[in-house]
Formats: C-alpha cells, sequence, structure tokens
C-alpha cells in the first residue's frame, strides 16, 4: 500500500471516528429526546456552509440526484437510525449496521458489477462479529419496528454509497460541493418532520450551542466531505469498512471519558472488528471517481478543482443523531 493511499484511507477514517463521538457529545451538552432537532441543525448548517464554501449549484440531472442521495445518505438515514436506537436495547442498532460491508457487497455486484471475493465476504462477517462482542449485551425480546428501522438505515446508508460511486461527481465538480448539495438535501427533507413530531425548536444555554457547533462543522461538514472524497477514489467495500471505526470509538471514549467499563470479550470484540477494518484496505486497488459530462451534471458559478484532497453507530445512541 503505498503512502498516498494510505494517507487517503487515514483521512477517510477520521469521519467514521468523529461520529463515533456524537453520543458522548449529545449526552452531555445537547437537549435530551430532540433527535430530529439535532439531526437538522447537523445537516443543513453545514450544507448551506459548504454550499457558500463550493458555490456550486446542481444543474440537470444533477438535481435529482443531489436529492436521492442527500435522502439516502442523511435525510432518511438520521431518522431511521435514531428510531432504531430508541426502540431497541443498547448496542443492537450498531450490531445491524456493522452488516454494511456485506449489503455494500452484495449492492456493488448489481450496481457496480464489483463480484464480492470470499476475502471480502469473511472480513465483513468478521467485522459484524467484533462490533457485536463490543456492543451486543443479553436483551429479551427484540421490537420488530426498531429491527426494521436498524435495517432500513443501514440499507439507506449502504445504497447512498454505493450510488455515490456509480454516479461520480460531474465534470470539474469537487467532493466539497458534492457534500454540500447532500447535506443540504438531506437537512431539508429532515426538517419539517422535526417540526411536526418534535415541535418548535427548544431553548439552548451555551454548553448545548457548542455542542451543535461542533456536530455541524467537525462531526458533519469537516467528516462528511472526507467521507463523500474517499468514496470517489476508494472502493465502496473499502469505505464501508471503516464504519466499524464509530461504535469502537464510541467504546473507547465512554472508557476514557464517561467511566464506563470494557470486559476482556470487549476488548477481543475490538482487536477483531479493527482488524477486520484494516484488512478490508489491503490487497484493494485504489478506485477513481467517473466524472459525468459537464452537460449533464452542474453549472459551476466558481469552479471547484475536481481534484480536491460521507452511520454513525454508537453503542446506545438514545439521544443522538
Amino acid at each position: 500500500m503505498d503512502a498516498n493511499r494510505s494517507a487517503l484511507i487515514a483521512l477517510t477514517a477520521l469521519a467514521p471516528v468523529s461520529w463515533g463521538s456524537t453520543y458522548a457529545v449529545t449526552t452531555a451538552f445537547l437537549p435530551p429526546d430532540r433527535p430530529l432537532f439535532t439531526a437538522v441543525l447537523r445537516a443543513l448548517p453545514a450544507g448551506l456552509l459548504l454550499l457558500a464554501l463550493a458555490r456550486v449549484l446542481p444543474r440537470g440531472a444533477w438535481w435529482g440526484k443531489a436529492a436521492v442521495l442527500g435522502a439516502l445518505n442523511i435525510g432518511a438515514f438520521f431518522p431511521l437510525l435514531f428510531l432504531s436506537a430508541y426502540r431497541l436495547p443498547g448496542g443492537t442498532a450498531a450490531v445491524v449496521g456493522s452488516t454494511g460491508p456485506l449489503l455494500v457487497a452484495g449492492l456493488s455486484l448489481l450496481l457496480l458489477g464489483d463480484r464480492p471475493t470470499p476475502r471480502t465476504l469473511l472480513t465483513g462477517v468478521a467485522a459484524a462479529l467484533g462490533v457485536s462482542l463490543v456492543v451486543l449485551k443479553a436483551a429479551g425480546a427484540l421490537d420488530p419496528v426498531g429491527v426494521l428501522a436498524a435495517l432500513a438505515s443501514t440499507a439507506s446508508m449502504s445504497t447512498g454509497t454505493v450510488l455515490t460511486k456509480r454516479w461520480g461527481r460531474p465534470d470539474g465538480i469537487g467532493p466539497l460541493a458534492l457534500t454540500a448539495w447532500q447535506l443540504t438535501a438531506g437537512g431539508l427533507l429532515i426538517a419539517p418532520v422535526a417540526l411536526v413530531a418534535e415541535g418548535a425548536p427548544p431553548a439552548l444555554d451555551g454548553p448545548a450551542i457548542g455542542g451543535y457547533l461542533y456536530l455541524a462543522l467537525a462531526n458533519t461538514a469537516v467528516a462528511y466531505w472526507l467521507w463523500f472524497r474517499g468514496i470517489g477514489r476508494l472502493t465502496a467495500t473499502q469505505v464501508t469498512f471503516l464504519g466499524p471505526l464509530s461504535p469502537l470509538t464510541a467504546a473507547v471514549i465512554g472508557w476514557a471519558a464517561l467511566g464506563q467499563t470494557l470486559t476482556p470479550v470487549q476488548v477481543a470484540g475490538m482487536t477483531l472488528a479493527f482488524g477486520a477494518t484494516v484488512f478490508g484496505q489491503l490487497g484493494v486497488r485504489p478506485a477513481t471517481a467517473a466524472p459525468l459530462p459537464a452537460a449533464a451534471g452542474s453549472a459551476p458559478l466558481v469552479r471547484e478543482p475536481a481534484g480536491a484532497p460521507g452511520p454513525e453507530r454508537n453503542p446506545r445512541p438514545r439521544r443522538t443523531a
């Protein structure tokens, strides 16, 4: 693995690592029981900020494509993830989410023509097993709505990842603009649902404002830019194998900052999941995005360089977004 590709993977991995901090920030600083409001404040300001920086609007077919990707990766993914987190016992949603690499492998076969290798399938099973050992605890009967929501959220993000890879980017458009379009579309989709379901926004104190600024800027704007940038340059399977870093990071933060304990079984699971994450990056040729012609893409106000350097899963994200 060359140094440039290693650096690309490391930067892309910062996205799920950042998402692993969502649970701690939400429970420590944000108003309780407002997941959709939190989702709006994460997605929409971040999208508008990146849109102002990129100064590029979609055009033609990309208005529809940006809306579809924004709905899959943000607008549908966030609410479904929250619903599963509220209705399932601790860690179960994260376990379902850890099956993402296997789902992406199947979708890549259907939509990209990439046939999964036995190595990919075995590594995906190992990643899911490792995450299960870290976050899954004994529980009674599972809520069927919660299970369906967890499966749907995983399917939504996985489909968005593969479609992002399939559609690439319009000629001359970089990952900053693509991220801005998706975050803005997703935020606009969630906003009316949040208003109907949760009512008027709550009053915010200083810590809440700081928490929302962190989520909107570092946890969303920067993290999703790195994620979608990685999708453009790595294979879809490689990117999704970085997903288990999110629940692993949440477990480490819980141990280091929240006083939670880690059992030997959890440590073994973390080792297995991290090993699968690393193994999933080896022996794969770097991928390049296939840009669409400018006529089918967008009309930039200021052209962004095309070569400019996107399921959070927490052990128990009761009030996270």
